[in-house]
């Protein structure tokens, strides 16, 4: 598993911001924070990997707010503190703040910002997709990349579950211009998925 170009996103609506998937240093996010004089109030993850959940504790402790995870992979926290430690990150301390379950609905997540959870089993036990439906975009985690699949030969992963939750969201039928930003590597859409994807189907 190589953390190469994690793409953690962070979310702004006014002075308030939430982040997904936060890779790397707690310090460094928080200096991104400061500089842009910040209000931290959520961390989401798509899936328990520490490639996407590296600075999610610490920074759940420092600014006091909550940090979301399936419970499906509670278990994988702190699993990679070796992948971590081989990339010079510190480990996840396992006394900083637990994840919170995350429920699977529609939710106001910021000011006017609606996002629905959808579950994505398979490359975790509890992956799972971000969608906006207003703003054309859905965050999809490791389930599905560019041009290929997420791995399911790691703790926890299933390969029938990958492809059923591949297909759940190909049937969801969302509109052809939907951003989707991917776990790793290049944003693509919809439509360029439905194009060059061969796994992209029902």
């Amino acid at each position: 598993m190589e953390p190469q170009n994690t793409q953690s996103v962070l979310v702004t609506s006014g002075k308030d911001c939430v982040i997904f998937d936060p890779w790397g240093r707690a310090d460094d996010w928080c200096r991104i924070l400061d500089e842009r004089g910040l209000n931290l109030r959520a961390i989401y993850a798509t899936h328990g990997h520490p490639d996407h959940i590296a600075a999610a504790p610490a920074l759940a402790q420092k600014y006091n707010v909550p940090w979301y995870l399936h419970s499906g992979d509670f278990r994988l926290v702190g699993w990679g503190n070796g992948l971590l430690e081989h990339f010079g990150l510190p480990p996840i301390n396992v006394n900083d703040t637990r994840p919170t379950p995350l429920e699977i609905k529609s939710t106001e997540i910021l000011p006017g910002l609606r996002m629905d959870i959808i579950e994505t089993p398979g490359h975790t036990p509890g992956g799972v997709a971000y969608h906006f439906p207003d703003e054309k975009v859905l965050l999809i985690g490791d389930t599905l990349f560019q041009a290929d699949i997420g791995r399911y030969d790691l703790p926890g992963g299933d390969k029938n579950m990958l492809f059923q939750s591949i297909a759940h969201i190909y049937n969801m039928n969302l509109p052809s211009d939907t951003g989707v930003i991917h776990g790793h590597g290049m944003d693509t859409t919809i439509d360029w998925l439905h194009k060059n994807n061969p796994y992209f189907r029902p």
